[in-house]
């Protein structure tokens, strides 16, 4: 009740009430821990609320609250934006990477639209460059090439057409002998007829553009060692040969063996002694590298007919068997005993 004379309030039993203030303060704070300040941390990447004592959830399904950077291509500036919109930037690309673009339908006035567009946006050098990098990663994809290799054959690509080397080749050429050069730098060689195989580019072709490119990329080094970004060449070395050990690995990852390890290790030590055998010598790798699986998969117990590895090794079983009659005549010193095959099963090897 309220005093005449304008006093405070007073309850039934005639004591003041405090002044009425209206509490507008909402305190989120961990049940267990009831500390004070509150020890709680937002997680926006699972949308909890943890405090930061206990461990405990208090609250999810939080809202992500901080702001949403955005990135133009005008407004960038090459400044440290963190730009959570759009695909990263390819360095080996140049201008503009985020276009819009009209698709054709039926309509007579879409289709108008749609090509009007095309050449009014299109850069005819940025198309080819990015048809080229499509057909690479393609290529590599269907032979069970890695990133590396994809990536080191771009950016050859990308050499040769800022520098305007082996211009008016055709550019399928141009990719099968940059395929083949990335594949040696990464290690993973591969023979021109598995790259053939996959660019029907012929192999007297890419044999004369492999000469040229690995001559240019020797002279672009030269001229510019410390380069940017893209002509980084400091990693660079002339590749060799392919030779029959690299391929053993990979020949008898495919054949399955129970001991593939075992057989591998034994092909690849073979494959190091065939120099010594002088009837192998300007042999093609392939064969000589499935000559040396078939020698060693005998000698281990789980033999693989020419056939067999033939399939694998993409030549003929006549070829395989001619290089391992050579193998098999000088089988006793270029078999070790560190080894662990038995006198048994070397006297047991198959004569063809």
């Amino acid at each position: 009740m309220l005093p005449p004379n304008g006093g405070p309030v007073l309850d039934d039993r005639g004591n003041p009430l405090p002044d009425f203030k209206q509490d507008l303060n909402v305190i989120v704070e961990c049940p267990d821990c009831r500390e004070q300040p509150p020890n709680l941390v937002e997680e926006f990447s699972s949308g909890d609320m943890v405090c930061g004592s206990c461990g405990l959830v208090v609250g999810e399904r939080i809202i992500d609250t901080r702001s949403e950077w955005r990135t133009f291509a005008n407004d960038d500036q090459g400044n440290d934006d963190p730009s959570r919109v759009g695909d990263a930037g390819n360095p080996l690309l140049d201008g503009a990477q985020l276009e819009t673009s009209i698709a054709f339908s039926e309509g007579r006035d879409h289709k108008n639209l749609a090509r009007i567009q095309n050449k009014s946006q299109t850069d005819k050098n940025t198309k080819a460059i990015s048809q080229a990098f499509r057909d690479i990663s393609a290529f590599c994809d269907s032979i069970n090439l890695g990133k590396n290799v994809a990536d080191g054959a771009k950016h050859i690509f990308k050499l040769c057409h800022d520098n305007g080397f082996m211009k008016g080749k055709p550019q399928d050429v141009l990719i099968a002998g940059c395929i083949f050069i990335a594949c040696r730098q990464a290690g993973v060689g591969r023979t021109f007829r598995e790259i053939f195989q996959v660019t029907n580019v012929s192999k007297k072709e890419i044999g004369r553009v492999f000469k040229q490119l690995e001559a240019f990329l020797q002279k672009v080094k030269e001229q510019n060692p410390g380069g940017n970004v893209i002509q980084d060449l400091s990693g660079y070395k002339s590749s060799t040969s392919t030779n029959a050990e690299d391929l053993c690995t990979r020949f008898t990852s495919q054949l399955a063996f129970r001991n593939s390890q075992k057989i591998e290790n034994i092909s690849r030590a073979l494959a190091r002694k065939t120099t010594s055998v002088s009837e192998l010598a300007g042999r093609s790798p392939l064969s000589v590298a499935a000559a040396c699986i078939y020698m060693a998969s005998n000698l281990m117990g789980e033999p693989k007919t020419s056939k067999d590895i033939a399939g694998v090794a993409g030549v003929s079983d006549g070829t395989i068997k001619t290089a391992y009659k050579f193998l098999y005549h000088a089988r006793e010193r270029l078999i070790e005993k560190e080894w662990g095959a038995t006198q048994t099963a070397i006297d047991g090897l198959p004569a063809n």
